[in-house]
């Protein structure tokens, strides 16, 4: 049996604050080592500096955030990495689930809209990517998500499920 399979991965561009907010935590860092050498804080200035320390890799980790789409077969997955190091699965569904893949802001998509659906955005949130739209519906549960495939993994959709891919003109 041919299996459809495609990989894609997706980096989500750095907000600015997140540059900001490294900036502060690496001056707390510094703030913190002075802390814990001065005789007057003593073993407080240590737990200051040990606090600020693991707060400052958790604000590098969080910071840089990418989305790995993988289709198999009829299963779509995406991760979500954290700082390059941390996998953590976003969602998953199957092409039953599925109801329609079409680009944001069309009106296939927005057909298929409901009111309560979950929103989920694994895109880069770059100006001028191209996005889509994935409508789905797992039990009473329906799940609105954006992301960016590139043309294989959209080919490998439309190889299974040809009515529910719906691709830019």
């Amino acid at each position: 049996m041919n299996e459809m399979y495609a990989e894609w991965l997706v980096k989500r561009k750095t907000p600015g604050y997140s540059v900001l907010l490294k900036v502060i935590m690496i001056l707390l860092c510094v703030i913190a080592a002075f802390l814990a050498v001065t005789p007057l804080l003593g073993v407080f200035g240590v737990i200051i500096l040990l606090v600020v320390g693991v707060g400052t890799y958790f604000v590098f980790r969080n910071s840089e955030v990418e989305y790995e789409y993988l289709y198999v077969g009829t299963q779509l997955s995406v991760d979500k990495i954290y700082g390059r190091a941390k996998r953590k699965k976003a969602w998953e569904g199957s092409m039953e689930e599925i109801q329609i893949v079409a680009p944001t802001g069309s009106t296939e998509a927005r057909d298929h809209e409901v009111a309560n659906m979950k929103l989920l955005d694994f895109s880069s949130h770059e100006p001028g990517a191209k996005t889509y739209t994935l409508i789905s519906q797992s039990g009473g549960n329906a799940t609105k998500m954006i992301f960016e495939p590139n043309d294989k993994l959209l080919h490998c959709m439309k190889m299974t499920a040809p009515r529910k891919i719906v691709e830019k003109v």
